[in-house]
């Protein structure tokens, strides 16, 4: 008797627990929990971003600080060029070390939109989807399956985040309509209990102590010019020019008809001081860089050459689209 009442207990509790496994709420609600009561954290991992048929590698290094301090370093595998966003108390920037300088943003970032490398920002997209799907699977993983926020990017529709027994991620997919992924970031490795030194979010810090690859040095001259690969319909270069400046050269295109658009080309040149440089729009992450994107602008760096693309009467999509059509390093091939 006293053996049939253990074993009906035992399969009671089999029972309530589901067999074992956690539920969609109880899975969110851990992760949660995780990162909510951290005091901080830091992640190592691997970014791979799709750009038509090429695809760029970066290593991925987080710093995070509650309340507000975050360091986001991304460094391009192709060129080991290496950007820095960073956000204290003094505000938001994107630090470039091999050219010493710092563009100042008067910005939201991170708040603005999803960020694959970011826990609050994983919660938060999962906590406002209703209809995020989930699954648990036999590994003792989990997944789920959400609507992601990326304005400056209507392709990119939903993302796959999966979190391993611990409730944190090991990996984010984020894709199209058509589930294929357009960014993938591997989660080699997250510390939710680290330790930073007082000056670990300071910009003059973060820029003294950047390892710079000396391989990647500024360009003196356009020797080559990038023409973007896509032009809207009914709209056709009428006109180039090439001027010379203090350090270097620029070239100024100008594109008219049905959708006209103007793209200026120049030189980079490093500065002998840190410089810190107030820039107009948000942080944004265009093919192999981090640049500055506005409503009608887009200004980036690539290997040596700063980009300026504008239009009066395009949109912000559209002007992307031209953007990323202007590609010469994949780190693909």
């Amino acid at each position: 008797m006293k053996k049939v009442f253990v074993v009906g207990i035992l399969c009671m509790m089999f029972l309530i627990t589901g067999c074992g496994k956690n539920s969609k709420d109880d899975v969110l609600k851990n992760f949660t929990k995780n990162v909510n009561d951290t005091n901080g954290y830091q992640i190592k991992g691997e970014l791979d971003i799709l750009n038509n048929d090429d695809v760029y590698h970066y290593e991925v290094n987080v710093s995070y600080q509650k309340k507000d301090n975050y360091k986001v370093s991304l460094r391009n595998t192709a060129n080991n060029h290496e950007q820095i966003i960073l956000k204290n108390s003094e505000g938001v920037y994107v630090l470039t070390p091999s050219l010493n300088k710092s563009f100042k943003f008067q910005s939201d970032w991170p708040y603005n939109n999803s960020q694959i490398y970011l826990l609050q920002s994983l919660v938060n997209d999962l906590k406002t989807d209703s209809n995020k799907e989930f699954n648990a699977k036999d590994n003792g993983t989990y997944e789920f399956i959400s609507t992601v926020n990326y304005p400056n990017n209507r392709k990119l529709v939903k993302q796959r985040i999966t979190l391993d027994k611990d409730k944190l991620p090991i990996k984010v997919e984020v894709m199209d309509d058509t589930s294929i992924p357009q960014m993938t970031m591997k989660f080699n490795s997250i510390n939710m209990k680290p330790k930073f030194d007082d000056d670990h979010f300071d910009l003059d810090t973060i820029m003294k102590t950047a390892i710079i690859d000396e391989s990647s040095k500024p360009m003196s001259s356009l020797d080559d010019i990038v023409y973007p690969l896509y032009i809207p319909a009914g709209t056709k270069l009428t006109n180039q020019d090439k001027v010379a400046k203090t350090n270097g050269e620029r070239i100024i295109m100008t594109f008219d008809g049905e959708k006209p658009f103007l793209l200026v080309e120049e030189t980079v040149s490093k500065e002998d001081e840190l410089t810190i440089i107030p820039t107009y729009g948000e942080p944004y992450m265009l093919i192999d860089t981090v640049g500055a994107i506005t409503d009608s602008s887009i200004t980036w760096s690539s290997n040596g050459i700063e980009y300026y693309l504008t239009s009066d009467v395009m949109s912000q999509v559209e002007l992307l689209e031209i953007a990323k059509s202007i590609s010469v390093l994949p780190t693909m091939k």
